[in-house]
């Protein structure tokens, strides 16, 4: 299993753990973390599933693809460079520890 520490907008810390292969998203909704809505399930039609992902961790993610980038336009709160939609991220070994911060809101 794949371990990630959410920060929570109020700061507060939520530890997941995911098989590899599931996204961030799946993980979190099936968690029950409530700062990822979500609402699109996953199809990259959305951006309610947008995280602030720690600097440390950026350069184990692949590069966000263009209908990512594309998605991230549309996310309610301000994007980072470290932005990324928790769709997107596949969770595989090398992801173990991963940390990733939930922004204020998602709308």
């Amino acid at each position: 299993m794949i371990k990630i520490r959410i920060i929570n907008a109020d700061q507060s810390e939520t530890e997941l753990s995911g098989a590899p292969g599931s996204s961030l998203m799946k993980v979190a909704v099936d968690a029950g973390v409530s700062g990822i809505a979500a609402d699109c399930g996953g199809t990259l039609t959305c951006a309610t599933c947008h995280v602030y992902v720690d600097p440390a961790w950026a350069d184990k993610l692949p590069a966000p693809a263009t209908d990512e980038s594309d998605m991230l336009d549309f996310a309610a709160a301000p994007v980072r460079p470290e932005s990324r939609l928790s769709c997107q991220i596949v969770l595989t070994p090398e992801l173990d520890g991963l940390v990733v911060t939930l922004p204020a809101n998602q709308y």
